[in-house]
């Protein structure tokens, strides 16, 4: 709703807000809007609910049971964890030259759609991603648990479905066999060459460790926890003498500032006695303070940066903040000392005269007393300096006892450590002999247990199922998200044709948008002609989607119920 102001164009107007009698209006003149897409998102669901075809899943289940055997009496030299074996199996089952060979068999032909538009190396992926499942659970077995892992596969032919499944259970059964005799070989084989090897490896250990005590007899590490102790208390006093120089550094720093502040004091003391414009007030004073106060922080800038760059390197963030605010302070600097220049410049230019000297006794206290605390900060500089020197040489000095000791503690510790090589490499070399032995007696009981089949094996604990309803797609979820989804788009719909329509409705909307008493309505007429030939082209309109709705089902339903229930 908008109205005129003054002749020169529009104000916006808000809405009134609306009442459920205005709702229930807005639905009765835009129930186009809202069935249309309605009837149609029906239509579509239906189709494409009943086009889908039925998927079935066909499962089995196969439990590990284990050796007859317990553990107790002959472990298993075979993969114990359950995950681990089914993990391997699985990978060779579910190779692409396996599923493969399973896809194009002749008696199952999976895919022939699929395999007909695209390679066979993506119908596996999709067969192994979406279709075929291998989960392990847990299966009680006449009150003990056993290990057991759960094989479904998903097809539209349910005959198809529970024949592959079978075929991964025999694959399954056959390999887990094949891995089992193939695995105690390799075992048996591989243990026997290992204990000749550590056999080998031990023999010599002991003559290395044997020789190497005769020529060493002697010469032990007695003094190595001395020397430890003491190289401890040396690295203490040099990290005591490190902050010492550390706090030497900060003092120095904060001295050179205030002698640098004392020497500005003085200069702009001298030229305050000398020159009258020389004046604080002056524009060259405040300049020369300015610059003054630009070289303090800038010194301080590099002096810290000197700091920081002793323990950290130039890629540190702080030190790439300190040097960016020294360039910008070094350019108002430089920017400064040229504004300078220019007015000086400007002033020798200008005729000179004669400048009245004045002599001021306060002055020359002040530049006294200034003179002294410079004096004085120097002395302090100078003190600094030879505190400074004195911990250097006492560092150095300390350094060169670590260096010392550390050449002991060297010395020593190649002897202790070669002697502790040889005694863990006598150690390991024992132990190695004895595990591979045990292994190797472990392999030879395995063995004999897989040929009398009392072995760990795999049965079949629920076989194949033939499904007898399919497990996707739920048609009616279908057809309600359609429908609730096409409900809502028609809703949104004419809400947005209710907002383009900016006439005004019904009486509200003029009492609301007038403020103007209504004394009568008239209806709005119509051509009557006109009325008809509207109302004849909507029927028209929505009898032929109501015809082409109908049929659309129908032929969903007809598909479905021909093709897919008498499957």
């Amino acid at each position: 709703m908008t109205a005129t102001a003054s002749g020169t164009g529009y104000i916006a107007i808000s809405r009134r807000p609306l009442d459920l009698e205005d709702y229930i209006d807005v639905a009765r003149r835009h129930v186009a809007w809202i069935v249309g897409p309605l009837f149609m998102g029906l239509v579509v669901s239906i189709a494409v609910a009943f086009l889908l075809p039925n998927v079935y899943r066909s499962e089995a289940v196969i439990q590990i049971t284990p050796a007859q055997i317990s553990e107790d009496l002959i472990k298993n030299t075979g993969n114990q964890l359950l995950t681990d074996r089914i993990i391997q199996m699985e990978g060779a089952i579910l190779s692409r030259t396996s599923l493969s060979n399973l896809i194009q068999s002749a008696d199952l032909n999976l895919y022939p759609q699929d395999r007909a538009k695209l390679p066979i190396e993506d119908v596996i992926e999709a067969m192994k991603s979406k279709d075929l499942k291998i989960d392990i659970t847990n299966a009680a077995i006449a009150g003990k648990h056993a290990s057991a892992f759960k094989i479904s596969f998903q097809y539209v032919n349910r005959f198809k479905a529970q024949q592959t499944v079978q075929k991964l259970i025999t694959r399954f059964i056959d390999e887990n066999q094949n891995t089992q005799r193939t695995q105690q070989t390799l075992l048996h084989d591989f243990f026997g060459d290992e204990l000749a090897q550590a056999k080998a490896n031990l023999e010599k250990a002991n003559e290395e460790l044997t020789k190497f005590r005769t020529e060493n007899q002697g010469r032990l590490p007695e003094q190595s926890q001395m020397n430890l102790t003491t190289l401890q208390s040396l690295q203490n006093q040099v990290n005591g003498i490190n902050d010492q120089l550390n706090r030497l550094a900060q003092e120095r720093v904060q001295l050179e500032a205030h002698l640098s502040t004392l020497k500005s004091q003085l200069d702009l003391t001298t030229m305050m006695s000398q020159e009258p414009e020389a004046l604080p007030n002056s524009p060259m004073a405040k300049q020369n303070i300015e610059l003054e106060t630009l070289n303090r922080q800038i010194e301080g800038g590099e002096s810290n940066l000197a700091l920081l760059l002793q323990s950290y390197k130039e890629t540190y963030p702080d030190i790439r903040d300190l040097k960016k605010r020294l360039g910008v302070l070094k350019r108002q600097r430089d920017d400064l000392k040229a504004k300078q220049e220019r007015e000086l410049a400007d002033e020798a230019a200008k005729p000179k005269t004669p400048a009245r000297k004045a002599t001021n006794f306060q002055f020359a206290q002040s530049q006294t007393a200034l003179q002294g605390q410079i004096d004085g900060t120097n002395a302090l500089l100078k003190t600094n300096d030879s505190d400074r020197v004195y911990k250097l040489k006492e560092q150095e000095k300390i350094t060169k006892q670590i260096e010392e000791y550390r050449n002991r503690l060297v010395g020593t510790s190649a002897i202790e450590a070669k002697s502790v090589d040889l005694l863990r490499d006598q150690a390991n070399a024992a132990e190695k002999y004895q595990t591979m032995l045990r292994k190797q007696e472990l392999t030879a009981q395995n063995g004999d247990l897989i040929q009398r089949k009392a072995g760990e094996a795999l049965d079949v604990l629920d076989p194949a199922s033939l499904p007898t309803t399919p497990s996707s797609p739920n048609r009616w979820m279908i057809v309600g998200g359609g429908v609730a989804l096409s409900f809502f788009l028609g809703l949104a719909l004419a809400g947005v044709q209710e907002a383009k329509d900016t006439s005004l409705k019904n009486l509200k909307d003029v009492r609301a948008y007038t403020n103007l008493p209504v004394l009568c309505s008239i209806p709005l007429l119509e051509n009557t002609l006109l009325l008809k030939r509207k109302k004849r082209i909507t029927y028209l309109a929505w009898s032929a989607a109501v015809i082409v709705g109908i049929i659309a089902i129908c032929s969903a339903l007809f598909y479905y119920y021909s093709y897919t229930v008498n499957q």
